[in-house]
């Protein structure tokens, strides 16, 4: 990842570490508790297999019982900590969906302009959806993966210090390890995901063109271009596969070297003869060597979790920089953005002062110093030859493009240092085709502000004229309809949509006034 990217991904997980840490220190706290039990489960099964060694079967009936209270007591521990755990995930995912549905509404429809939609889809869907394992497993693991396997080392250090060293030259050589096969997997992670944003793309672009593709028979050639890209996102995705099993490779490596090391050092004396075959006997701390053999996965065990839990901070790293791509895009536009009141004038006067637009410096003008201004209560008709730029002005005063010359002033401030939020409380845009949701009909009114109350949805419903059918309608707001307004007319679908920017106006006022703007074609070369 270049720089700019480690500086995105850094302050991203600053912002996130605060709520983040906090709720996933119950998990943290319930891991160092299991450990704790974990270490007394270690000594009773060594203390069982000693006495039973040295004849001592008195002691193993209370040892054996012990054993079996702590394995329960170990059980509840992961049991909480696990569902602690996915908790913290989904809260986190919540918050960061929103995070960034925000952003996105805040900058508005010009986002559109410099990211593709299916990119922007992937983010909010399954981008932040593989980021439960960074909230769930990587975050724990990080807090933990230097303090448990430092309980463990004092635990055996206390009983057995030739074993205790043995274990933390084994354990050092695991975060080098990680840190190779972790850059690895960073880079690999970032590489499917643009692999998969690809695919999403294509995908996308050619269900929407599937009408022209059949009719230039052009169906085998996108077919083999989407299973291309489909193998290209395979072939990402078992790269990642093959870096995290050589990561948990490296230490299956030095937990086995480390059992070998303290098994030959003091796990048993050997007393060769030269007349008879070697007689094995137990050493005189058997049971504190065992102790330490049976504590060896439980002092790699943290590093296991941190190697599984790698890939997730991969995915994490690369959601990072796609968040910051946008949130990038809403700083630069807030540079210039001035404080707007949260309480919008509810009446709206939309005016342009030598309006000019043409898509690039070396395009032909599509208009040129249009002026005109809309009152409350008044009708503007844009009329003019197809290429006129009647679609175009709609596009300027929507915020999706920003004006080549001159200024849009909603009550007299410049769009141009608004927010896209801001310039959607002052507009209301209805399609030829309304989008509507299967659901009652209160379901899509409220669609835009749930909290809303009686007095405030009877009020916008009477401003759309809704009232007007309502009383035809079997069971009024609560009437059933279906996917895309069926059960409405065209008319009185357009009419409920009317009701998301009337809900925040309190008061519809935009675009009306009796007069006819035409739009004539400029002069060739102008």
């Amino acid at each position: 990842m270049s720089g700019v990217d480690k500086k995105l991904v850094r302050a991203w997980v600053r912002q996130q570490s605060g709520p983040a840490r906090r709720a996933v220190l119950p998990v943290v706290m319930l891991g160092c508790l299991g450990t704790l039990i974990g270490i007394a489960q270690a000594w009773c099964l060594a203390s069982v297999i000693g006495s039973l060694l040295q004849t001592r079967g008195l002691q193993v009936l209370g040892l054996i019982a012990e054993f079996a209270a702590l394995a329960f007591c170990r059980a509840l521990c992961l049991y909480f900590q696990e569902s602690l755990a996915a908790r913290a995930g989904i809260v986190a995912r919540e918050r960061l969906r929103r995070s960034v549905l925000d952003t996105v509404i805040g900058i508005g429809p010009a986002l559109l302009r410099r990211q593709h939609s299916a990119e922007i889809a992937a983010l909010l869907v399954d981008r932040i959806e593989v980021l439960d394992g960074y909230f769930a497993r990587w975050l724990p693991a990080s807090m933990t993966w230097m303090l448990f396997p430092l309980v463990v080392l004092v635990a055996v250090f206390v009983v057995n210090p030739r074993s205790a060293l043995i274990l933390a030259v084994c354990g050092m050589l695991v975060p080098v390890a990680q840190a190779v096969f972790g850059i690895g997997a960073a880079l690999a992670s970032r590489n499917q995901f643009l692999a998969m944003v690809r695919l999403q793309a294509r995908f996308l672009d050619r269900i929407r063109g599937i009408a022209t593709i059949v009719l230039s028979n052009a169906t085998d050639r996108e077919a083999q271009a989407l299973s291309s890209a489909a193998d290209d996102l395979r072939r990402r995705t078992m790269k990642i596969l093959r870096i995290a099993f050589f990561s948990s490779a490296a230490i299956d490596m030095a937990m086995v070297a480390a059992i070998i090391l303290v098994v030959l050092t003091q796990g048993h004396f050997v007393h060769l003869d030269a007349f008879s075959m070697p007689n094995i006997y137990p050493a005189p701390h058997f049971t504190e060597t065992l102790f330490a053999l049976f504590l060896v996965p439980e002092f790699f065990a943290p590093f296991r979790g941190l190697a599984l839990a790698y890939q997730d901070r991969a995915h994490a790293a690369g959601a990072a920089e796609a968040m910051g791509n946008i949130g990038d895009g809403e700083q630069r536009a807030g540079e210039e953005t001035s404080e707007t009141p949260e309480q919008i004038d509810p009446v709206a006067t939309i005016e342009a002062r030598s309006l000019s637009y043409r898509w690039n410096d070396t395009a032909p003008w599509i208009f040129e110093d249009l002026d005109f201004s809309v009152g409350p209560g008044e009708v503007l008709v844009l009329d003019g030859p197809s290429g006129s730029g009647k679609s175009t002005l709609i596009e300027l005063l929507l915020g999706f493009v920003r004006p080549s010359s001159g200024r849009i002033l909603f009550n007299e401030q410049d769009i141009a240092t608004m927010r896209g939020r801001d310039i959607a409380r002052h507009l209301a845009w209805i399609g030829q085709k309304p989008v509507l949701f299967a659901g009652t009909l209160r379901d899509n009114l409220l669609f835009a502000r749930p909290d809303a109350d009686k007095e405030t949805l009877d009020n916008v419903i009477a401003a759309a004229s809704i009232d007007d059918f309502l009383k035809d309608l079997p069971l009024g707001l609560d009437t059933q309809i279906g996917e895309g307004g069926f059960g409405l007319s065209g008319g009185q679908a357009q009419r409920v949509l009317l009701l998301a920017p009337i809900s925040r106006m309190r008061r519809f006022s935009c675009l009306m006034s009796q007069r006819l703007i035409s739009i004539p074609r400029p002069k060739t070369g102008s």
